[in-house]
């Protein structure tokens, strides 16, 4: 699956009829297999960008399409996880799993694919478990098992982790690299955590501004999986973190 960007813009209407835009001239391409982290602080449009992606708005300018189609609404190829568990409350956790193929009619070994995730995400003993009685990291990780059950060509996930207590993230984090590395799918991750972005993507699109745009893109060539810790990690936190604070700093000098 290729994804292409072109001079894509978004704005909305305020009650009062006045226009805020959130997005201008946005463009860029994400090649099969990438992992592309949108990186920007908080309130910049990357929930925007990322709704763009998955069909779920239209943009008001510019064009973004798969494969040279372009993108009409939502399809079962590209799959999303949002910032807080949205599991089905009188559901089991299995059940929540199947439910996307079930609905679809995708449902050839399925029992199977579902057992093969619970199992991936750790989550096995828990699968007639009610989502109210699930800590908040295990039902992210059955919302991710549900995401990735239908093997979709893309995953795009608003900072799904950003909650989670620091030792779980890190195992999440973990686990969606060796899922990526091993599924091969496409993955779109925002984010406004820079180690988190290191970690996780191979190319980051720093967004800033108001209404934001690209202000750089950095190709990660780390292996995986990678240390925090390792001289080119932090010698890149350094310059993302640079480059972050000048955007920032600029467009506070504007106001």
């Amino acid at each position: 699956m290729k994804i292409e960007i072109k001079r894509v813009s978004k704005a909305y209407t305020r009650p009062d009829k006045t226009r805020l835009g959130v997005l201008k001239d946005i463009s860029f391409s994400i090649d099969q297999g990438d992992f592309v982290i949108i990186l920007g602080e908080s309130g910049c449009g990357k929930t925007t960008l990322l709704n763009l992606l998955a069909g779920l708005e239209t943009p008001t300018s510019g064009k973004i399409s798969v494969d040279g189609e372009e993108i009409s609404g939502i399809h079962p190829s590209r799959s999303m996880l949002f910032q807080q568990p949205t599991l089905i409350p009188w559901l089991n956790v299995r059940q929540n799993v199947a439910y996307g193929c079930k609905i679809r009619g995708d449902i050839e070994d399925l029992d199977y694919r579902v057992s093969q995730f619970l199992e991936i995400m750790g989550i096995a003993g828990f699968e007639n478990a009610r989502p109210n009685q699930l800590s908040l990291g295990m039902a992210q990780r059955a919302c991710l098992a549900r995401a990735l059950v239908g093997h979709p060509e893309a995953l795009l996930l608003d900072e799904p982790f950003a909650s989670l207590d620091t030792f779980t993230q890190a195992h999440i984090q973990e686990e969606l690299v060796n899922l990526w590395l091993s599924e091969q799918f496409t993955s779109v991750f925002v984010t406004h955590d820079i180690d988190e972005a290191i970690f996780l993507g191979n190319k980051i699109i720093l967004l800033g501004g108001e209404p934001a745009g690209i202000k750089d893109t950095f190709e990660i060539s780390m292996e995986y999986p990678r240390d925090r810790n390792a001289p080119e990690f932090k010698e890149m936190r350094s310059i993302i973190l640079e480059r972050f604070k000048n955007s920032y700093f600029a467009k506070r000098s504007l106001v």
